[in-house]
């Protein structure tokens, strides 16, 4: 039996989990093909407009080409395109599950929808607390290596992202991800420690483009904020489950993520935000809403398909991080 159990973005996993089944982030998949492009290539051949979202059409080509059978949707608190997506998936003979954040943060709603997604997956709520106990133990370690990276400067921006971008479905195999983790924190504690000259908070969806990281690092400056990424370790727990994923403040409106923003602006120490954007994606708008919250200097980013950072993109990052440096305050 194929226990794998595909999911658009994040959900509770621990659900998953109960149900001895393995969730695996499609997202993750997609990005780390050998060549996410030809994905893309593959979803347009079949219908996908140019101006849709480039995740929604990696996803919808990875479920095809992998041979997922069962897809959680995402449909409440993420990408209104996966509506559309899941519609289309379900005529390709894919079981798709719908699974909705409550936008008005309910917590007798999302207790419906968690009991819900565990019936269709065959958990009890029993199993779940079982399994939350495992993954809150590998959370609390992930919220170390995260301090590493802004207290001790002995993690990278990069380091931090791949752990915490990967606790959306620990690599699909949460034992083998504790491992790593585990061997990672042993070998980081041992290293110097670095403080840059400039601090950044790298904000929104992880980026579609590679070599960010690298590229800001080489400029003398280090992100030691990973908005959602760190989102996805669920940083603050909770008593009870539902609690924590009503603390996931991705899903919901952005009063939630600025004032986590606005936390980690004077906890981190940051001098600056990047603030990443996906092309065709309804959250470019909270950009206004993001600028209007925050005090701090902010450049925004656009990123559209997969491939290696731009020039026009590296300069408009080396031309921010000069300025930080300056301590210069000009309008991007």
């Amino acid at each position: 039996m194929d226990k794998r159990v595909g999911i658009t973005a994040t959900v509770p996993v621990e659900i998953i989990l109960a149900a001895g089944l393995r969730p695996v982030d499609l997202n993750n998949i997609f990005i780390n093909a050998e060549d996410p492009k030809r994905l893309v290539a593959k979803a347009e051949e079949a219908g996908f407009a140019r101006n849709v979202c480039t995740w929604i059409k990696g996803i919808y080509a990875t479920v095809l080409e992998k041979g997922f059978w069962r897809v959680v949707a995402v449909t409440g608190g993420d990408c209104s395109n996966t509506i559309a997506l899941g519609e289309v998936l379900g005529r390709r003979g894919v079981e798709i599950i719908h699974f909705e954040y409550p936008l008005d943060r309910s917590a007798r709603a999302l207790r419906n929808r968690m009991e819900a997604l565990a019936g269709a997956l065959g958990a009890t709520w029993e199993s779940v607390e079982k399994a939350r106990g495992d993954v809150d133990r590998i959370r609390r370690k992930l919220k170390r290596l995260d301090e590493m990276t802004y207290r001790e400067g002995r993690v990278s921006g990069f380091e931090n992202h791949l752990f915490l971008v990967g606790s959306s479905d620990f690599d699909q195999d949460p034992v083998g991800f504790e491992a790593r983790l585990d061997a990672f924190l042993d070998k980081a504690r041992s290293r110097p420690s670095r403080e840059p000259r400039i601090r950044l908070g790298f904000l929104g969806v992880p980026p579609i483009f590679s070599g960010f990281y690298e590229a800001v690092e080489a400029m003398d400056a280090q992100v030691v904020f990973n908005e959602v990424q760190r989102q996805f370790s669920m940083p603050d727990g909770g008593e009870a489950l539902v609690e924590t994923y009503l603390r996931y403040t991705y899903p919901y409106d952005m009063a939630g993520r600025i004032a986590d923003i606005r936390t980690a602006v004077a906890e981190r120490r940051l001098d600056g935000l990047i603030h990443y954007t996906q092309t065709f994606c309804y959250r470019q708008i909270y950009d206004i809403l993001l600028r209007e919250g925050v005090d701090t200097p902010i450049l925004t980013l656009e990123g559209d398909q997969p491939g290696p950072l731009d020039n026009r993109t590296l300069l408009r990052i080396e031309t921010f991080c000069e300025m930080l440096k300056s301590g210069k305050d000009m309008p991007l």
